[in-house]
């Protein structure tokens, strides 16, 4: 038997190999093949974690901006009517929504009490004036006995200084007896001056007390011809408040309609409790739309800065570093820039310190931002993942 493979074998050896060779390669060509893939989405994952944000460049808004500001009118004048002398109401004669001029009678109060000691000081003025009179007849004649030496001048001084006396009991008496003929006025209740009844808290017949501080009053009057406007300015802000400055105002009432006030004055301090200066303007209110106590939304203009840029609110940062924004520097890498908030007008806020109309500001940054991080610009695109 001869050593040699016979030829079907050697065909079969053949087959064997190259089976075996054509097996590696194609395990070669997958592994291949899947660490492309591998090395493509690794790629693709680490161009996704890079964050893609939008920029903007602030602006300068040369025609200024307005603040609007919550603010209350009150009446020009306002004042409280209670009674200065006791008795009972008699009768009224203006109720709620009464236009009245300055002196028009507004009630009366029967007074007994006062008619008595109106009598009785009367009486007791006439009491001495006799007195005084007869004291001074006196000390005349024992003048006249001085003369002729039939008094001492002890007795003649006596009766001078009596009528003297009686002189000033006759002042005294005069004077209070003016004093209850004045207080007499009031029992007629007038108008202090030319305005509206807004309140009425009295009725015939009602006891009167005078003076007394824990009672309502009688009546309320308020002259609404004008009002005055009341706006708590905030200290940021205090700067836009100057002489001449008039405001644009509108009441819920009155929806569409606006009217205008003009400065007055300022409280020239900022109340510590609020933060705010109070500011006082004048409205006219000649056909009476506006009411005293109304609530008012005020628009309030505010001069342009030059030397501030003007960016939108959703720019902001808000981390333990205080109030920051996200810029881009020329390979688009993060820099956190401090800033200062010069207004804020609510959706826009103007900066007066930290930016410049050149820099390239996040907007809507995303919170895992941080300093030197590269990010994408939205308008060159989003990577997509690759086929697989």
């Amino acid at each position: 038997m001869s050593s040699n493979p016979t030829p079907s074998r050697k065909r079969l050896m053949v087959a064997g190999i190259s089976g075996l060779t054509l097996a590696a390669v194609l395990v070669g060509v997958g592994l291949s093949a899947r660490s492309r893939d591998a090395h493509a989405v690794q790629a693709w994952t680490e161009s996704q974690a890079i964050p893609v944000v939008s920029t903007f460049a602030p602006s300068v808004n040369a025609q200024g901006d307005t603040l609007s500001l919550p603010a209350h009118l009150q009446a020009w004048n306002m004042a409280p009517i209670n009674a200065r002398v006791s008795g009972y109401l008699k009768d009224w004669k203006a109720d709620i929504g009464t236009q009245v001029q300055a002196g028009q009678v507004l009630a009366d109060i029967d007074s007994p009490e006062l008619d008595q000691q109106m009598a009785q000081a009367y009486a007791h003025l006439l009491q001495q004036k006799a007195s005084a009179q007869l004291a001074g007849s006196t000390a005349q004649r024992w003048q006249h006995l001085l003369d002729t030496h039939s008094v001492s001048q002890q007795e003649v001084d006596e009766k001078v200084s009596s009528a003297a006396v009686a002189k000033a009991d006759v002042q005294a008496a005069e004077a209070d007896y003016a004093r209850l003929k004045d207080l007499e006025a009031y029992k007629t209740i007038r108008a202090p001056f030319t305005g509206t009844i807004t309140a009425r808290n009295t009725d015939i017949g009602q006891l009167i007390k005078a003076d007394d501080g824990g009672t309502t009053s009688l009546f309320t009057i308020a002259d609404t011809r004008r009002l005055r406007l009341y706006i708590p300015v905030p200290q940021n802000y205090a700067s836009a408040v100057h002489p001449g400055l008039q405001v644009q105002l509108t009441v819920p009432e009155h929806p569409g309609k606006t009217y205008t006030a003009t400065l007055l004055g300022d409280s020239t301090s900022v109340d510590p409790r609020s933060g705010t200066l109070l500011a006082q303007f004048v409205a006219d209110n000649p056909d009476g739309a506006l009411m005293p106590g109304d609530y008012a939304d005020t628009t309030v203009k505010v001069a342009a800065d030059l030397h501030a840029v003007s960016i939108p609110s959703s720019a902001l940062i808000f981390r333990a570093q205080g109030t920051q924004v996200a810029v881009l520097d020329a390979s688009n890498h993060v820099h956190m820039r401090d800033i200062h908030i010069g207004l804020d007008l609510g959706a826009r806020l103007v900066i007066d310190q930290g930016l410049a109309t050149k820099d390239r500001v996040v907007d809507n940054p995303p919170d895992a931002l941080r300093e030197n991080d590269p990010v994408k610009l939205a308008e060159t695109g989003v990577a997509h993942a690759p086929k697989a």
